[in-house]
């Protein structure tokens, strides 16, 4: 895994997140069980993370477990948790000494204490200022993360230690999960799928959105670069239009 290197460029996607789609498929294909491919998907995030990192991207934000895949069968719930521990255990050392801090976004309150306390130990190794930062979503929703910040700012009103018309959007951002760091500028979903599936709802209301027929396992650094040049084509306009964009930056219509 290569340094972090920061790279000036407004090009450059501040913040990354991606929809890691594919992997039960990647592995029925070979004929093999649905864990396979989950552990296969490892490789492509170690890929991922070298190029992001290696381009100047600040934040990648993982989509690893959903709440809504605790439907799945027991074994392989069983087995992505597995999987989960030991690659924490293993691979935050390797982090830290590469220049990137992990953060656990989620609700971790169903995880096992083991589980739990191996998240903490790995964001307490790897925390430190002005780094590459690795965010993996486990027992996430969107929908979660809105309800849960409304729910901490409507104790803090019950309270009385805030008052409901002081409620802004940046306040309420950083209530978030993901509180106030930059905000998605890309969204990348694998396997084939053209839908968000609950992922950071709030955060993506701006990102531009880029979708791979490659499933999980097989997306690796050429195809990390590729979303990224995808990425440097596109105009941000936020709601102006091309001409005012083009005459504050100098983009092109």
């Amino acid at each position: 895994m290569e340094k972090v290197r920061q790279i000036a460029g407004r090009s450059v996607p501040r913040h990354v997140a991606i929809i890691m789609d594919g992997n039960n498929r990647w592995a029925k294909r070979r004929l093999l069980p649905g864990v396979a491919g989950h552990k296969a998907g490892v490789d492509a995030v170690r890929a991922v993370i070298e190029v992001c990192a290696k381009a100047g991207v600040e934040v990648l934000t993982l989509f690893a477990f959903s709440s809504e895949n605790w439907q799945r069968p027991a074994e392989e719930v069983g087995a992505l948790m597995e999987l989960f521990l030991s690659a924490l255990r293993r691979e935050a050392k390797k982090l830290n000494e590469n220049g990137i801090s992990l953060k656990i976004i989620g609700d971790r309150s169903r995880f096992h204490p083991e589980l739990q306390a191996a998240m903490a130990q790995a964001e307490a190794m790897t925390a430190g200022p002005n780094r590459f930062i690795l965010q993996v979503a486990a027992n996430y929703g969107g929908q979660w993360d809105i309800v849960q910040a409304a729910q901490q700012l409507a104790r803090e009103a019950q309270s009385g230690r805030l008052n409901p018309d002081e409620i802004t959007p940046a306040l309420f951002q950083g209530y978030l999960a993901t509180e106030n760091g930059p905000l998605p500028d890309l969204c990348i979903r694998t396997g084939g799928e053209r839908r968000i599936s609950n992922f950071l709802l709030w955060q993506i209301a701006y990102a531009e959105l880029y979708f791979s027929d490659l499933y999980w396992p097989d997306f690796k650094h050429e195809a990390m670069r590729q979303a990224l040049a995808d990425y440097a084509t596109r105009q941000r306009r936020f709601g102006k239009t091309c001409e005012q964009v083009e005459r504050e930056a100098g983009a092109e219509c």
